[in-house]
């Protein structure tokens, strides 16, 4: 019989511990936990009806002793060991306080005695490891890493993706004229604001750098009368958009390749997009990126770069749960870090806006999808895959409701150039569409 065995209720040892280490700052909690016994510690918040975490075996003990901390825990939700009633969301308002909360050599043997005390030898084996955790191999941001990296995330499945997205498969921040918008109308706003903020013309030759399953190369070529080119790292988004090239009918207009915006040097274009990409980029290769946007585009043409961004300065930390499971060597920058290499590079930044309220927005749409499809999206990708999109996508929903992140839109032109946008940027929504 193990030690486990003669000890008291596991919430009992729990809470002799827990409310010791970290100098007593996890004494306020505002969630229970109820362990594998039915042993509950209770929360000591303000909240009525808190939510309550559930450690549904010692193995879930296990994933957090072998990495205490946002991936220990991230692992345990993953497998199904660590579970969660009541609302995801008010709970992941609670993680800004956890990250600065640390624990010191002394606190984590304790931690790993009681471990001991309570589950046996169970707490101490390595628990499986688990095949949706990114193993990234080769150099950063390599050609061949980034198209690794990228395909990790994004070939998941694409029917598992039009049940997260909806209809519309297009997968970056909507743009609301009011919260009851539907997504589908807002994800429509999103793709129209961008031809208009490019000011495409018709023949006008457009690059979607990113351009996923081809939503904004359709409506461009379907509205505006451009001619466009998409490019992406996965197989499965370059064949969804050539599905949805020929279902709108736009063959002659649209064109997709598995390829990597470094490999278009030699390429001219009217006007460039680039939504939702830049966040793979990192940091050491934004003057790259922003240097080979300005050469593939032509005097007097738009750029336009919609991407999420942090809004502190301060260094982040990659052992993360989203650099493990969601998007492995994804960084975010502070906006400025961007419109330094737009200055350096000789480009003219004419036009910045934020979304980040939109986003929180777009992100609830995404997990209700995902909520009320739980069942087929297990079907399709799998009970980890599912665990992990509602968990990054609700953390990243409060993230960007608290002002801890945000996304831009930011339009530049070539410096000292003559260009198309207007002296008064009304008129760039003022107007019909062109076609």
């Amino acid at each position: 019989m193990s030690t486990a065995a003669h000890d008291p209720k596991v919430a009992c040892s729990a809470r002799e511990v827990i409310d010791e280490i970290a100098g007593g700052a996890l004494r306020r909690r505002p969630v229970a936990v109820r362990f594998w016994d039915g042993s509950v510690l209770p929360a000591t918040g303000e909240l009525a009806d808190p939510p309550t975490l559930v450690l549904r075996s010692k193995r879930a003990l296990a994933y957090l002793l072998r990495a205490p901390g946002e991936i220990g825990l991230g692992r345990a939700w993953v497998a199904g060991e660590l579970d969660l009633e009541g609302d995801l969301e008010r709970v992941m308002r609670w993680r800004e306080s956890l990250r600065t909360t640390s624990l010191s050599l002394a606190d984590r043997a304790r931690v790993l005695l009681a471990g001991w005390r309570v589950a046996g030898l169970e707490a101490l084996r390595r628990p499986p490891d688990l095949q949706t955790e990114a193993q990234p191999h080769g150099r950063v941001h390599s050609l061949s890493r980034d198209q690794a990296v990228v395909r990790h995330h994004y070939d998941v499945s694409n029917a598992f993706y039009r049940l997260l997205l909806g209809p519309s498969m297009v997968y970056s921040c909507a743009y609301f004229d009011s919260p009851e918008d539907t997504l589908e109308v807002a994800q429509e706003h999103k793709l129209d604001l961008i031809c208009r903020k490019l000011a495409l013309r018709p023949g006008d030759r457009l690059l979607d750098i990113g351009c996923g399953w081809g939503g904004l190369i359709v409506h461009a070529a379907a509205e505006y009368g451009a001619d466009a080119l998409g490019v992406t790292l996965s197989e499965q988004q370059a064949e969804g958009a050539q599905e949805r090239i020929r279902d709108a009918g736009v063959e002659d207009h649209c064109e997709v390749r598995v390829a990597d915006y470094r490999e278009l040097d030699d390429e001219q274009f009217d006007a460039i997009a680039s939504v939702g990409m830049y966040e793979h980029v990192g940091r050491n290769q934004l003057g790259i990126y922003v240097r080979a946007i300005k050469r593939m585009l032509r005097a007097g043409g738009t750029f336009l770069n919609h991407g999420i961004t942090r809004l502190s300065t301060a260094p982040t930390s990659r052992r993360t749960f989203i650099q493990r499971f969601v998007f492995p060597d994804g960084e975010l920058h502070p906006l400025s870090d961007l419109l330094t290499e737009m200055h350096d590079a000789g480009l003219e930044v004419r036009d910045v806006e934020s979304l980040r309220e939109h986003y929180a927005l777009t992100l609830r749409h995404w997990v209700q999808n995902l909520t009320d499809a739980r069942d087929a999206a297990i079907r399709e990708a799998g009970s980890e895959i599912e665990r992990i999109w509602r968990l990054y996508m609700t953390g990243s929903a409060s993230a960007f409701a608290a002002g801890e992140i945000s996304v831009f839109q930011t339009v530049a032109v070539h410096r000292g150039e003559q260009h198309r946008l207007p002296y008064n940027r009304i008129r760039l929504f003022e107007s019909s569409r062109p076609v």
